[in-house]
């Protein structure tokens, strides 16, 4: 199916009866924290963005998909939707977007984002082929953005208050002038929350059709536990239509929005996440198929039966790999010393260079991304190392034995500095 711009079912009411789309979730970090938002990454009871069973890689998000388009000849659209903000962590985004154009010349490409750091990124977007654009844009006044935003995180730069939602005001209204004048088509979210902002949405639609934005989407805020607007009550039928009806005056507006998790796939009336959910799990600890270059695995082990050590805690690092039916232990490598940041994790990838993938019972975001970005693949799981083994060799799920806690240290998490976990 050619890349028609009019196949997107959430751009377009009259394509959500026969084009679907599949979300990728590759981004789970966030660069700001919303009054309203509580993400929870591997929750599978919830129908609402910033939840997801799994998280993918980059590779990982090509296999899944390959799966899911061999399934639903439907699908129309691939897009990043979270479960964090697309540009929080850029070039892992930027990464799946560039593979997936590679190995899906045909689907549309689609993201969402908080607008805060994708300036940068709209000539690349442009060039790579994205389409689609979701902007959310709460406020644009910064007094009621400030009731909205906890914090945002701009570089090391911690902002709260007015000056947060200056920024993200100043940076979402810029990143919808710039991806118009690269002829992408936008959609603005617009959360409306009872009390807090539900009086300035038609000023947010004032502002945002003066900029070119092809359609508005003011979604009712959805109420979740354990942040401060809790106990702030779901925006009525009648508040949004009254809403809807007023923003609607200056843009079309999106009223068939299912408020999609961040890894949904199918129709929007006809939604299929959970029967993929198996997939995403098995393509979250992913590995290319065809690695002849990379035959070993490298473990993470105390006593060499059980996948125990936390990779910054290693010392050193078995590898195995795979003899006919079975598995055969090759040798023990030495892991780099704490010490150095990142660079530790770039000598941990060179010595692990003919390595698929490293089994640990833990790891920091840090050392992740290098090593995913050296097309070796991090499975963080607890167990017996056969078991993983096998998972990673025939591509089976390995969140199964995903460690629940950290080596006991329950109070603490790997931060990936290359300092070593304390």
């Amino acid at each position: 199916m050619s890349r028609d711009r009019n196949n997107h079912p959430c751009f377009n009411v009259h394509a959500k009866g026969k084009c679907g789309r599949a979300h990728l979730p590759v981004a789970p970090a966030c660069n700001i924290k919303c009054n309203y938002c509580n993400r929870k990454y591997d929750c599978v009871n919830e129908s609402r963005p910033g939840v997801t069973s799994s998280v993918l890689s980059p590779q990982g998000a090509v296999d899944y998909l390959q799966d899911v388009l061999e399934r639903c000849p439907e699908i129309t659209v691939a897009g990043i939707a979270g479960p964090g903000d697309a540009f929080a962590d850029p070039e892992r985004t930027m990464e799946t977007l560039r593979l997936v154009r590679k190995n899906f010349p045909d689907l549309l490409l689609c993201l969402a984002t908080n607008g805060l750091n994708i300036g940068p990124y709209i000539p690349e977007l442009a060039e790579i082929g994205v389409s689609h654009v979701t902007v959310t844009l709460n406020a644009v006044d910064p007094q009621v953005g400030k009731n909205i935003y906890a914090w945002i995180r701009d570089g090391k730069l911690i902002y709260r208050g007015e000056k947060a939602a200056e920024l993200m005001i100043e940076r979402g209204l810029a990143a919808i002038a710039a991806l118009k004048a690269h002829d992408i088509v936008v959609k603005v979210n617009t959360i409306v929350v009872p009390g807090v902002n539900d009086h300035h949405v038609r000023s947010v639609a004032e502002k945002i059709s003066e900029l070119g934005a092809d359609i508005h989407n003011c979604m009712p805020m959805f109420p979740n536990a354990g942040t401060p607007f809790e106990n702030i009550p779901e925006p009525d039928a009648a508040l949004m239509k009254k809403v809807r009806a007023e923003a609607e005056e200056l843009l079309p507006q999106m009223k068939h929005c299912t408020r999609c998790r961040a890894d949904a796939v199918g129709l929007l009336d006809k939604d299929r996440t959970s029967q993929f959910r198996a997939q995403l799990s098995a393509c979250s600890g992913s590995v290319p198929s065809n690695t002849p270059s990379k035959p070993y695995v490298a473990v993470a082990t105390m006593e060499g039966m059980l996948v125990n050590r936390h990779l910054g805690e290693a010392e050193q690092l078995q590898i195995w790999t795979k003899s006919g039916d079975t598995f055969k232990f090759v040798e023990t490598r030495p892991a780099p010393k704490p010490g150095g940041g990142t660079d530790r994790w770039l000598r941990l990838a060179e010595i692990l260079s003919d390595c698929r993938a490293v089994l640990v019972a833990g790891i920091g975001e840090t050392p992740r991304k290098t090593l995913l970005d050296k097309r070796i693949t991090p499975v963080e799981m607890s167990g017996l190392i056969q078991q993983g083994l096998d998972a990673v060799y025939k591509g089976a799920a390995t969140t199964v034995w995903k460690a629940r806690s950290m080596g006991g240290r329950k109070d603490k998490a790997c931060c990936g500095t290359g300092n070593g976990c304390g």
